[in-house]
């Protein structure tokens, strides 16, 4: 009797650590969470978690918190459509800025988005909100500023670090392959309208111009390099085509264009010099899409 006793006062015993443990342990997520630090945001200081543990993402910038190892519980439907993300935000809700209630169900902590969004005001009454002016830092600084926001500026600063490196030591390999003076337009195909980016949009071009420092025809340069793409008809093509074509489509409109003649007038087509991208994966520059992106151009320009 009294060894049975024994026994159920330990299994008591043993229940009450198990339940106090899970309290402390519901007490620490919630001291963490509860932990601020200052922001120097584009509107002035705020305060926003130490240690977010759920963010929603109203634009370009999923990547970038991905990267960083952050739980992301809402996202654009372009990030949502991208193929390097699946992994990532596969449990994440599709939801735009005017989803209020939608966002509020999905109890962030943080909100991060573009400048001059419908109903910022609303958004910050869920959560601190961070907003910024898309361009108004490099593409790289950018990565660092998010890094900041989620108090991981060192890891985004290394990493950023290494990227360019990596990038550099790319360029000079393709350009002693395809040579120094060798030009690369990058076009796109988007809702039957074509266009040309400069160096600064996205869809490899960061790395293609800035880090590996190869050229662009005069023609781009002229017209799409101020303001950073510049829309063509496709009969035009030929006069923005360098010696090689970066041609990015998406996987749900319709592509049928190889047999068009102004196609395959393309010198880069004739001499193999035309690489297809698919759109949906290539269409960002965090740091996600960047590694995407630096190894399909070391294996295209390289093989």
């Amino acid at each position: 009797m009294k060894k049975r006793l024994l026994t159920m006062l330990m299994m008591v015993a043993l229940v009450l650590a198990a339940c106090g443990n899970k309290e402390e342990s519901k007490k620490d997520v919630k001291e963490a969470s509860a932990a601020t630090i200052t922001y120097q945001s584009e509107a002035g200081p705020i305060e926003v978690p130490a240690e977010p543990k759920r963010v929603v993402v109203l634009s370009s910038f999923t990547g970038h918190l991905l990267q960083l190892g952050i739980n992301v519980v809402g996202v654009d439907s372009w990030a949502a459509d991208n193929p390097n993300f699946q992994k990532g935000v596969k449990d994440a809700v599709v939801v735009e800025n005017t989803d209020i209630e939608k966002i509020i169900e999905l109890d962030p902590d943080l909100i991060i988005g573009l400048n001059g969004i419908e109903n910022a005001d609303k958004l910050a009454e869920i959560a601190p909100t961070v907003l910024f002016t898309y361009g108004k830092v490099d593409y790289l600084q950018q990565f660092i500023e998010i890094g900041k926001v989620v108090n991981k500026e060192q890891e985004a600063t290394e990493w950023v670090e290494d990227f360019k490196a990596r990038a550099a030591e790319a360029g000079v390999r393709i350009k002693a392959k395809i040579g120094e003076d060798a030009t690369v337009t990058v076009a796109e195909m988007f809702n039957k309208q074509l266009y040309v980016y400069g160096n600064n949009w996205g869809r490899g071009t960061e790395i293609l111009y800035q880090e590996m420092g190869l050229k662009m025809p005069e023609k781009v340069i002229q017209d799409a390099l101020q303001p950073g793409y510049f829309a063509i008809s496709q009969e035009v093509l030929n006069e923005y085509a360098g010696d090689y074509v970066i041609f990015s489509m998406f996987q749900d409109q319709e592509n049928s264009f190889e047999d068009a003649t102004w196609f395959k007038d393309l010198e880069a087509v004739k001499n193999g010099h035309l690489f297809e991208i698919n759109a949906n994966a290539f269409y960002f520059n965090d740091p996600v899409t960047l590694e995407y992106q630096l190894k399909f151009f070391e294996e295209k320009f390289l093989q």
